[in-house]
């Protein structure tokens, strides 16, 4: 089944940024023209796509059509690099949404996306779940915590990203004067990203050999996470690339530098689009073998 790029455009603009009047003025037409493309669309799909509020958003079937139409314009968007054509003049609406994990986006990932020529829309996810984000046909790639390619993807290994726990000086002195001990962990206030952030929890089970439940802050920053470990608000697992140079100035110390957690990634990739993400697959992997250990 064919779709009308134009109605395709218009899909994508509401769902993006939020509102007929806005998708309207950015392609040039009336809202009016916005609806009735809207509405032409959705009944070619014989299915809603827009669920129309403040802000629109999408139905499941709204979902995987704007992906569709993004995949569409990423395919162009080869197509005029091939050419030798200006990708952004040739293809203005070329757009690649993304779910990556916080701490990838907040240390080497970003540097991976200069210079592609393509418009990013990222989406924050836990790597353990960012997959699911591709099974729902709503990203076109992600970082991923598994090495199982998910269904219609292929699956390239990019590392470890190694976390260290640690905390304030002072924290230690007042939580850990005893030592590092299951009785210690479970008192001393940890530091969870979000409820979906594991990572603390499992750390606990493997070094103290039971599941522990200890007073817990949640800070959904990657660097809001170090900065609170360094003023004593608690202890959580860094990135080793962020928290290497406060552990060397003394600012932070390691709870337990014989045992760092080490969380494998894998960039996961629509296999309808692949060919035309190679280079930002190439830019990935080469970013990737800068800042993560190998596996």
């Amino acid at each position: 089944m064919q779709y009308d790029p134009s109605q395709l455009a218009a899909l994508e603009a509401v769902l993006r940024l939020g509102s007929f009047d806005a998708a309207a003025r950015q392609l040039s037409v009336t809202p009016s023209a916005i609806s009735q493309r809207i509405k032409a669309l959705e009944d070619r799909a014989g299915a809603a796509l827009v669920i129309r509020a403040t802000p629109c958003t999408a139905t499941p079937a709204g979902a995987r059509l704007a992906r569709h139409a993004s995949e569409v314009a990423l395919l162009e968007a080869a197509l005029a690099r091939d050419l030798g054509q200006d990708v952004a003049r040739a293809v203005p609406q070329a757009r690649l949404r993304l779910a990556v994990n916080a701490d990838s986006l907040g240390t080497w990932f970003l540097s991976a996306l200069v210079g592609l020529d393509l418009l990013f829309e990222i989406v924050v996810d836990d790597q353990a779940f960012s997959a699911d984000w591709l099974r729902r046909g709503e990203v076109s790639a992600a970082i991923c915590d598994h090495a199982r390619p998910v269904q219609g993807c292929d699956a390239v290994p990019l590392g470890r990203m190694r976390y260290i726990a640690t905390c304030a000086p002072s924290f230690r002195d007042r939580y850990f004067a005893e030592g590092v001990t299951p009785e210690t962990l479970a008192r001393a206030p940890l530091l969870q990203f979000d409820g979906k952030d594991a990572l603390q929890h499992h750390w606990l089970r493997r070094v103290a050999g039971a599941p522990l439940l200890p007073p817990t802050h949640r800070l959904p920053s990657t660097q809001g996470f170090v900065e609170a470990a360094r003023l004593g608000l608690g202890w959580g697992l860094n990135p080793e690339i962020l928290a290497a140079p406060l552990l060397a100035s003394g600012e932070l110390v390691a709870i337990r530098p014989d045992a760092p957690e080490d969380i494998s990634l894998t960039w996961q990739v629509n296999r309808l689009v692949a060919p035309a993400l190679a280079p930002l697959t190439r830019a990935v992997r080469a970013q990737a073998r800068q800042a993560l250990l190998s596996s």
